[in-house]
């Protein structure tokens, strides 16, 4: 059976020590002149545009203004993104690139991403450690804002790239977050939660994913629940 195996980046792949909320809220600031601290609030899980609802609503915008600044929210999140995000920043959990290699490697493996990230901040999150080589394509918060949605997506790109049709017993879909685990319920995926994020293991297990890793370095046990 070929597996397509879609990872989630923050808190699954890799940790980047802060420097993604710094520069959303530097662009929060300089675009929606919004000033309140953004601590209380757990992105995990969340795509970037359901951030942004959650995150000024609560300020009292409206949807409409919102959505009229949205563009320019993300030039300005990418651009300090990029100047924050460095090698000494960004560091990935154990286990993972002996992992992208093996699964790299097979033939009866695609690898893509499906994340919260819009794709050109998922793409500068990966960038130091060298990573975007293993994903050539995925789904992504600036497909949807509903992370749901994002399963069929990547999907349907994983046949545009590959020229192969997944069915949903096919499909395997890794995260730290329950949202991770609830994205692929709906759709029949295989799904794996690793409690490298913020939500814990009991979180985690509540939400009854396939398997449960407290990290991904078990590459034999990984593997073997990859694969079925």
């Amino acid at each position: 059976m070929h597996r397509l195996v879609l990872f989630d980046i923050d808190g699954t792949l890799l940790t980047d020590s802060g420097a993604a909320r710094e520069a959303y809220g530097t662009a929060l600031k300089t675009v929606y002149d919004y000033e309140r601290p953004l601590r209380q609030y757990d992105f995990s899980g969340r795509t970037d545009p359901q951030i942004t609802f959650m995150v000024l609503r609560d300020g009292g915008f409206s949807d409409e203004a919102i959505e009229e600044k949205m563009p320019a929210l993300w030039s300005c999140y990418l651009e300090h993104l990029a100047t924050n995000v460095r090698s000494d920043r960004i560091k990935v959990f154990p286990g993972i690139s002996r992992l992208l290699e093996l699964l790299s490697q097979r033939e009866d493996i695609t690898l893509g991403l499906l994340t919260g990230n819009i794709e050109p901040g998922a793409r500068i999150k990966l960038s130091p450690a060298d990573l975007n080589r293993f994903f050539s394509f995925g789904a992504f918060g600036s497909d949807s804002q509903h992370r749901e949605e994002l399963p069929p997506i990547a999907v349907e790109r994983a046949r545009d790239a590959h020229g192969r049709r997944f069915e949903p017993r096919d499909v395997v879909i890794i995260g730290d977050s329950i949202y991770d685990v609830r994205c692929g319920v709906p759709h029949q995926a295989t799904t794996i939660a690793v409690s490298t994020g913020n939500t814990s293991r009991e979180t985690l297990r509540a939400e009854n994913p396939d398997h449960l890793f407290e990290t991904l370095e078990p590459t034999d046990e990984v593997m073997s629940a990859i694969l079925g």
